[in-house]
């Protein structure tokens, strides 16, 4: 059975897009990406499954469950955690921790406490005096104390410094070893490059490209920065050129030898080579039709 199918989803707001004809199939046990842009459709599909808003047509089943038909069943299985957290006001973490395991019935008291030292989280502090990254721990703790089957997680480490990433990314891979499917919606590319075997990229509400995500990622596109002058004229391969006082940024698809022959008859003072973010991969990766650049 699949953690999750979505056929022919679609939604919208009025006469606004949400998204449009996705088909997409997440087998049980997989570390799955879901990528694009902010705007792109992440957060509607997701509310989508979860029950939180209605589809305008096609289908959405979560463990061969129907999404807003069998929700509470649904989220009997999940773990969810939203791209931002808001928690009753005098409230405590150890008691919002408490009333979520007793929504679910259940004593998660041990691994709730286990999940808070490594993310180094005071239960003791009240909703009101947590920095952003500290609710955002707060909602981590919610969504994995129960062990859920399966983890939807929208924009899970913003607020997070890099040590409690690298942490939070550590529990989800055991809780991956030991069987429960990840779904993870994020516009940050290297998220998804370290942790997830497969991804779909999303752009304006529709699935543009679904594969491994070593393929998704193999590209030759480099984000290229200059600060001096070179003379690049006639240079194959330069796009989306941008020209300021002393600097130019492009992407560079092109020979490297021959780019790097050109700077060096130029007067440069610095040099950036970089892989491009994820909305240039969006952008350039695939051309208007779907065709791989």
């Amino acid at each position: 059975m699949d953690a999750i199918r979505l056929e022919n989803l679609t939604k919208y707001y009025g006469k606004k897009r949400g998204i449009e004809g996705i088909t997409l199939t997440v087998p049980q046990g997989e570390f799955f990406g879901f990528i694009g842009p902010n705007g792109a459709g992440k957060s509607t599909t997701i509310r989508i499954l979860l029950g939180l808003i209605e589809k305008t047509e096609g289908s959405a089943t979560v463990c061969g469950l129907e999404a807003g038909k069998e929700t509470e069943s649904i989220l009997a299985r999940v773990g969810y955690l939203p791209s931002e957290a808001i928690f009753y006001h005098g409230m405590r973490v150890r008691d919002i921790l408490k009333l979520s395991s007793d929504l679910r019935k259940m004593d998660c008291g041990r691994t709730a406490a286990e999940l808070c030292e490594r993310l180094q989280l005071d239960v003791s502090r009240k909703v009101e005096e947590l920095s952003f990254g500290n609710r955002k721990k707060t909602a981590i703790v919610c969504a994995l104390q129960h062990h859920p089957d399966i983890l939807i997680l929208d924009e899970p480490t913003s607020g997070l410094d890099p040590l409690m990433q690298r942490e939070f990314f550590e529990i989800l891979k055991e809780r991956n070893r030991a069987g429960a499917t990840v779904f993870l919606s994020s516009h940050i590319l290297s998220e998804i490059q370290k942790n997830c075997t497969r991804a779909a990229i999303i752009r304006e509400g529709k699935i543009i490209a679904c594969d491994s995500v070593e393929t998704l990622a193999h590209t030759n596109i480099r984000r290229v920065t200059v600060w001096g002058s070179a003379p690049l004229t006639g240079l194959d391969g330069i796009r989306d050129r941008k020209d300021a006082e002393g600097q130019s940024s492009f992407l560079y698809s092109g020979d490297m030898n021959l780019l790097l022959k050109k700077l060096a008859e130029g007067q440069i003072s610095d040099l950036t080579i970089s892989e491009p973010d994820l909305e240039e991969i969006v952008l350039h990766y695939y051309e208007k039709d779907g065709e791989k650049l």
